[in-house]
């Protein structure tokens, strides 16, 4: 059985027993997976202060009913997380945000194989009845032109091949006035991860495409 079917399964099995026992059957807690590398777990920062810790408040303050679970590695790859993507989609998983790809970038890692781990995880999730919100990432100009063009349309051209929700860039919220520069003001000092103050701006900008993740989630 898949992991999709016994996700089912097993919400169908509690609501049998809510109506068996007599009880009011309420609107269960979606859980979303957040898949990704230090950016997501938080890296360099008290653990509240990390993406997943303040996306969930973020959510909370929304009105939104969700758990987030932090299922960030730092230093992992694409390939990295395709490997444990199956560990992620547990039966409870409704949703998953999948942020994957600077570590390519750092290693100079074929595009190709990036992508081809990336659509790993959506085949995963697809087969895991798991609806996705994939974040983009854009590679910098010092790969060279065609790099950079192979290595940018991996993530909307997947979110279409797979239907999936997509949000164009992680970093999109620290550059919200247009400034690249302004962005330094948020980042640690290694200048790849973000402070606090820039992860509130992240989540900010994020934060509405997760809502809608949470509502096709639920449906």
């Amino acid at each position: 059985m898949g992991y999709g079917a016994v996700r089912i399964l097993r919400k169908a099995l509690l609501s049998c027993l809510f109506a068996v026992c007599g009880i009011a059957a309420t609107a269960e807690q979606v859980v979303i997976a957040a898949l990704g590398d230090s950016l997501t777990q938080g890296y360099g920062l008290p653990a509240q202060d990390g993406f997943v810790p303040q996306l969930e408040r973020w959510l909370q303050d929304q009105g939104v009913d969700v758990r987030l679970i932090n299922a960030g590695v730092s230093g992992d790859t694409t390939a990295g997380g395709a490997a444990r993507v199956h560990w992620t989609l547990t039966p409870d998983v409704d949703g998953m945000i999948v942020a994957l790809g600077g570590n390519d970038l750092l290693r100079g890692i074929d595009p190709a194989v990036s992508r081809a781990n990336l659509e790993q995880i959506m085949q995963a999730a697809r087969a895991s009845d798991v609806n996705v919100l994939l974040v983009g990432m854009q590679a910098p100009g010092n790969y060279g032109p065609d790099y950079k063009a192979a290595f940018d349309t991996i993530y909307p051209e997947l979110a279409a091949g797979y239907q999936s929700g997509y949000a164009p860039s992680f970093f999109a919220g620290l550059t919200r006035d247009g400034d690249p520069d302004a962005a330094r003001t948020y980042m640690q000092p290694d200048g790849i991860h973000p402070n606090a103050q820039g992860v509130a701006l992240i989540v900010a900008e994020i934060g509405p495409y997760v809502v809608e993740l949470v509502q096709a989630a639920s449906d």
